[in-house]
């Protein structure tokens, strides 16, 4: 096995949006040619809140399946498979969460968290309290001895660390304690200034369209303490200078006519449209051209899948082994 095996993945919620691209994607992109990559649609994980309602879930696979290909993940280069069809996936979450301590999943700050904010769906269920353990048999099954994450996302990592140590104590050295693979993700705030969501309404989609780039970049909150294109502006919490930052590349020099009232508002944004239009413009040609052949996107999964089952298998056999199964 190579010693740069990464594994990671998102939840199945459509077509997604500049905070995934500059947050996850354009990483994952990179690391796939000196990693062995396995990226994984994370259906199980999607039932753990929307299990209600499963019916957009394989619809909305597809379309995330097919971002992944625009940005240039390359199924040539990383095995891109469903979570779903790798059944040890649900093996390996069911063994570990036989040595879960409830203590540390109640403690978990991501539990809490969306408890307190997500008012709008019942999360009071034994799938989304055990999210931390499913995510760590996504990582100790493939062996992962890396996951990309940013610094703020260490504390999710560390509960995959805990549960291997506990395992190896239980039944010896079987399962490999991952690492954090730091890696620099850009801070894409939304429209109105929150973190980008699709839930908050806030967000600019990876390949959106022209037209619509302009429409929300003409929405976004500026200075309301700039009453004339002259007066001082404050370019420090201003969300349009916030995506200057991500797209122009003179934005330091953008910062001080802000400063200096050498640009009103509506021109700036006039300038951040164009560059955000440049920017997206080969990844919506690149997703329209792959929207014609939609089942390529179900064959690349369909073939991945088998490639990761093989690895989950020889993983599978391992623990049962370890288990006296």
């Amino acid at each position: 096995m190579t010693n740069k095996r990464v594994l990671s993945g998102m939840r199945p919620t459509g077509r997604l949006h500049l905070g995934h691209y500059f947050g996850a994607l354009k990483n994952w992109a990179e690391i796939q040619n000196n990693y062995e990559c396995f990226y994984m649609v994370a259906d199980w994980h999607a039932l753990t809140s929307n299990y209600a309602d499963t019916s957009e879930i394989k619809e909305n696979s597809i379309d995330m399946v097919i971002d992944w290909l625009t940005v240039g993940i390359n199924p040539n280069k990383a095995v891109i498979f469903r979570q779903s069809e790798v059944k040890e996936h649900a093996e390996l979450f069911l063994i570990l969460s036989m040595i879960s301590p409830l203590g540390w999943l109640q403690r978990c700050p991501t539990y809490k968290e969306q408890l307190k904010e997500i008012q709008s769906k019942d999360l009071n269920n034994y799938g989304f309290l055990g999210y931390p353990v499913l995510m760590a048999a996504d990582i100790l099954l493939y062996k992962a001895q890396n996951v990309p994450v940013g610094e703020d996302q260490l504390a999710h990592l560390e509960y995959s660390r805990e549960i291997t140590r506990r395992f190896n104590n239980f039944y010896g050295e079987v399962l490999l304690e991952p690492q954090a693979l730091l890696t620099k993700t850009a801070r894409v705030p939304g429209l109105d200034k929150r973190k980008m969501s699709k839930s908050y309404g806030n967000s600019i989609l990876i390949a959106e369209s022209e037209d619509e780039v302009v429409k929300k970049v003409k929405t976004m909150y500026t200075d309301p303490l700039r009453i004339k294109a002259t007066d001082e502006g404050h370019p420090d919490g201003c969300v349009v200078f916030a995506f200057h930052e991500l797209f122009n590349k003179d934005f330091e020099k953008r910062k001080q006519e802000c400063k200096g009232g050498c640009i009103g508002c509506v021109k700036c944004k006039k300038e951040l449209a164009d560059l955000m239009c440049a920017f997206t413009k080969p990844f919506v040609e690149k997703r329209n051209e792959l929207l014609k052949d939609k089942a390529a996107a179900e064959k690349i999964l369909a073939e991945g899948g088998k490639k990761a089952s093989a690895v989950a298998a020889e993983t599978m056999k391992e623990i049962r082994k370890a288990l006296h199964f």
